[in-house]
């Protein structure tokens, strides 16, 4: 699926630059950053569900050795 994304001068010119630095092209850098953002968004979320789910089991012991 095709989109159009817009960027400031400043982003824009910052990812030129990044892309030239790798040899690679702006478009191949923008969906890399993409996929990493989703990567790490989803395992913070998962890590965020993981203490939701679990930390009320040991919320007494967490308590105790808080004292």
């Amino acid at each position: 699926m095709a989109m159009t994304l817009r960027l400031t001068d400043d982003e824009s010119d910052a990812l030129r630059r990044r892309a030239e630095l790798e040899s690679r092209s702006m478009q191949d850098v923008a969906r890399q950053a993409v996929r990493d953002y989703i990567e790490q968004r989803s395992r913070a979320e998962l890590l965020e569900q993981v203490l939701d789910d679990e930390l009320p089991r040991y919320a007494e012991a967490l308590e105790r050795l808080g004292e």
